[in-house]
């Protein structure tokens, strides 16, 4: 009875196969720390594209699954530790993430190559990882801070600023963007009066701004982060009466600010990545039908997403040291142009042996080793929100 009961299950077994695991994504986003106001749009972003693919039953190997986990954004121990629970416990077939660029690096460095995942951050713009080593894993729908550095010395010399005090966070988004924001502003003109890093976390920022305030200048630039550190040094600023006009780099951009400083902060500029085009349009109707409002780094955060799936269909295979070979393919021309909410249309032509040109919420191309040409939008705070009024 016994053997025949094992022939049994053995002869089932061979005419219905063990149904595969589904396909996980794992999405590592600073959930706590310096810009969590910010991560719980980016993760529904990416999960709205999850979503959407699911939705139109267009996807050749099955159900995907989103899994979330903690970068912290500043502590790469932890973002590892993350990392590492993903891929080893979760078994994800690739990351949307990290965050911030330091925690980017380190879980690219320690946990990615070494397992060969692949990973696709939409907001790591430190120009280092442009020339990290990377096997071919490694890609980015934020643009580096090398361009947002040229981008902020246009607009700092256009509203009439020539001088301007630096303070950055000291890590390595902070010190890759003052670099980039002092070459540029530099060489068309301007002058930095100081450059000072600062920590997050602090209670107190005085003496960071007694040193700003003496160096002087038109504004202050402050490349930090807008829910600990760059709020800090603001607000310090502006009980020492020491600056009243401040430009805000990406870091600092989430309507969290301008509620946190109040009418005070009206008036300040900044810059984050971010397009009119098309795309933009309808990712935030989508985002609006799936109850939320886009916000910084939603639009990038599921543009990598539809790579990620897309790259898997292009290359039949949900491993990331084989999809990582059609990133590139699925994000550039030539192709037919592709939109928010026409994921399940890019898995159709993609299977009838077509090209697609992945645009996007953000006018995607990638360039180089895999990140984001990159369009910004100008911003202004004005009634205590971030306005974007421009383009460039």
């Amino acid at each position: 009875m016994k053997k025949t009961l094992i022939s049994f299950m053995l002869s089932v077994s061979l005419i219905f196969p063990a149904i595969a695991d589904n396909v996980k994504i794992g999405i590592i986003l600073g959930f706590t720390g310096p810009i969590e106001s910010l991560a719980p749009v980016m993760a529904k972003s990416a999960e709205m594209a999850i979503d959407e693919v699911n939705k139109s039953g267009n996807f050749t190997h099955g159900k995907i699954d989103s899994v979330r986990g903690d970068s912290t954004c500043v502590d790469a121990a932890a973002a590892q530790a993350a990392a590492e629970r993903l891929i080893t416990a979760e078994k994800v077939n690739a990351i949307m993430g990290a965050d911030c660029s330091g925690v980017t690096t380190a879980v690219l460095k320690n946990v990615a190559m070494p397992n060969g995942i692949v990973m696709i951050s939409p907001s790591a713009t430190s120009p280092a990882l442009s020339t990290e080593p990377d096997n071919g894993l490694f890609f980015r729908t934020a643009p580096s801070d090398a361009r947002q550095g040229e981008v902020i010395a246009d607009l700092l010399m256009e509203k009439g600023f020539k001088t301007a005090a630096l303070s950055h966070t000291n890590n390595d988004y902070g010190k890759g963007l003052a670099a980039s924001i002092q070459k540029n502003f530099t060489s068309k003109g301007g002058k930095i009066t100081i450059t000072a890093s600062h920590e997050d976390g602090k209670a107190d920022y005085s003496a960071e701004v007694a040193a700003l305030a003496q160096a002087g200048g038109d504004i202050l630039i402050v490349a930090g982060y807008l829910d600990q550190g760059g709020k800090g040094i603001i607000q310090a600023s502006l009980d020492a009466d020491a600056f009243n006009k401040f430009f805000l780099p990406d870091g600092m951009i989430g309507d969290s600010l301008p509620k946190a400083i109040g009418p005070d902060l009206n008036g300040s500029i900044g810059s984050v990545p971010g397009t009119d085009s098309p795309g933009a349009a309808k990712y935030s109707e989508l985002a609006k039908a799936a109850g939320f409002e886009s916000g910084p780094y939603g639009p990038e955060s599921y543009d990598a997403a539809a790579l990620i799936m897309l790259a898997m269909e292009k290359s039949k295979s949900t491993k990331s040291n084989v999809f990582k070979a059609s990133v590139m393919d699925v994000a550039n021309a030539p192709g037919e142009k592709i939109f928010p909410g026409e994921l399940g249309k890019a898995l159709k032509l993609i299977k009838a042996g077509k090209e697609i040109d992945y645009v996007g919420a953000t006018a995607l191309e990638l360039v180089g080793a895999g990140e984001s040409s990159g369009s910004f939008a100008e911003i202004l705070i004005n009634n205590q929100k971030t306005n974007k009024v421009g383009y460039r």
